[in-house]
């Protein structure tokens, strides 16, 4: 569990889930993002109706130390570079404004590559 300390010099815990929620969402919103890729077990929870907004999302939070890994599938035609850099970014400012947390890592795992054409 990441930490932090509110003006009153309280300690309020903010669960590794929450903060995977919060990173999950940021990640969606970049656009050249597929999905997430949770693997068989999530995939088959979400086939049953079940969303899960942290699914692609790992979080280790110990000694200070926030790491987050992202499992992403990349729409096609994109720059895979590019959109990891964006990734980054979105996530470490989404998780540092919304809960104040320090972000040392964020790893991006390209899981594949979405050859789905939008409709216009």
């Amino acid at each position: 569990m990441a930490k932090e300390q509110n003006l009153n010099g309280e300690d309020i815990m903010i669960t590794d889930e929450t903060i995977a929620i919060m990173a999950g969402i940021a990640t969606t919103e970049v656009e050249g993002v597929g999905s997430m890729s949770g693997g068989i077990t999530e995939d088959f929870v979400e086939a049953l109706g079940r969303v899960n907004p942290a699914k692609g999302v790992k979080v280790d939070s110990k000694n200070g130390t926030t790491v987050i890994d992202l499992y992403v599938i990349i729409k096609y035609g994109y720059r895979i570079p590019e959109i990891s850099w964006n990734i980054q970014e979105k996530v470490k400012d989404t998780i540092e404004t919304m809960a104040g947390i320090d972000v040392s890592e964020i790893n991006i795992h390209v899981q594949g590559i979405d050859f789905e054409e939008e409709s216009l």
